[in-house]
C-alpha cells in the first residue's frame, strides 16, 4: 500500500536550512518547534521559522533517498531548488 510522505526544508531564524521527511509536515514542524524530545537536535541552537520547500513522495523509502540527495547538495544548490519551488 502506498502512503504519502513529504520531503521538506525548513529555514531557521539564523537562515540555516534543515532537510527532513514526515507523513505530516505541519505536525513535524511543531515537534521541532515545541517538543525537545521529538524534535531534531539541530533546532536546539536555532529556532525553526518556516517551510521553504515541500515535495511529495509515495513511499518512505523514496522519501529517505530524496532527503539524502538533498542533504548532499551544497547550500547554493539547495537555494536554487527552493527558488524553483517558490516560483522565483
Amino acid at each position: 500500500m502506498e502512503e504519502t510522505w513529504y520531503i521538506y526544508i525548513i529555514e531557521t531564524e539564523k537562515n540555516k536550512l534543515y532537510t527532513g521527511i514526515a507523513k505530516d509536515p505541519e505536525k513535524r514542524f511543531y515537534q521541532h518547534l515545541f517538543d525537545a524530545k521529538k524534535g531534531a537536535k539541530f533546532f536546539r541552537s536555532d529556532t525553526p521559522e518556516k517551510f521553504v520547500y515541500l515535495e511529495v513522495s509515495l513511499s518512505k523509502s523514496d522519501a529517505l533517498k530524496r532527503e539524502l540527495a538533498i542533504k548532499k547538495l551544497h547550500r547554493s544548490a539547495k537555494l536554487e531548488l527552493i527558488q524553483k519551488f517558490l516560483g522565483k
